[in-house]
């Protein structure tokens, strides 16, 4: 069965990049003991657009399902931007804005790949 892959599509204001990039590091590590989790990436964009993309591949549909119901769900309580963009319901007045002003979800099978030799 051929990996899965999501791809976040993420628009950033310019004055919130650098909170979006720090808030990405501080979670390093909240994925990748995901089961079936197999690759991420946070792509920077260098012209002509504001959109961040948040790659992640997994083994198949059901293991990205299980993280967004479980460890995704849980990291994102009360919309915080990160990984799903946030949805930034206020009211708590301690959980941070969204960095992200809005999100898309593209999602691919991988069908061929290749590596170095």
């Amino acid at each position: 069965m051929p990996s899965v892959v999501k791809i976040n599509v993420l628009a950033v204001p310019a004055e919130q990049r650098e909170v979006l990039e720090r808030r990405f590091a501080s979670r390093a590590g909240a994925v990748e003991g995901s089961d079936g989790f197999e690759w991420f990436e946070l792509l920077r964009p260098l012209e002509g657009t504001d959109q961040y993309l948040v790659y992640t591949r997994w083994r198949d549909e059901e293991a990205f399902q299980a993280w967004m119901e479980g460890p995704m769900k849980a990291a994102h309580q009360g919309g915080q931007a990160g990984q799903a963009g946030g949805a930034g319901h206020g009211g708590e007045g301690e959980r941070p804005k969204p960095a992200a002003t809005g999100s898309t979800l593209w999602s691919f099978e991988v069908v061929q790949q290749a590596s170095p030799k």
